[in-house]
């Protein structure tokens, strides 16, 4: 098993930054790829970013690249992701996942940390 704990919602003002961190605890030695989700008020949870645990290989949502960016550090078990020029339409719920297998759905989730951007 493995747990996950987000950290580093909060409010910003558009165009400001948040960073938010995801710890991973428990059978780490087991992760393939962590990611981080997201769902808006109304709306389905979205992909917005993962990096895969063993080289830092990512992928980015079109509508984050350039202004998110996803690493991780494999001595903490940590995996953050540095949110930049921020927009209304990022406000939501954002949570830290993780995979165990190339295609293989995100079996552990965090609770969530909610990101709100006032226009």
């Amino acid at each position: 098993q493995v747990q996950l704990v987000e950290s580093g919602g909060g409010w910003v003002q558009a165009g400001g930054s948040l960073r938010l961190s995801c710890t991973a605890s428990g059978r780490t030695d087991s992760m393939y790829r962590m990611g981080w989700f997201r769902r808006a008020p109304g709306k389905a949870r979205e992909f917005v970013a993962s990096v895969r645990w063993s080289d830092g290989s990512t992928d980015y949502l079109n509508s984050v690249k350039g202004r998110f960016t996803i690493s991780r550090d494999n001595a903490k078990n940590t995996v953050s992701l540095q949110m930049n020029f921020l927009k209304f339409e990022d406000t939501a719920d954002y949570y830290c996942a993780g995979q165990v297998a190339y295609g293989q759905p995100y079996q552990y989730w965090g609770q969530g940390t909610q990101v709100t951007v006032s226009s």
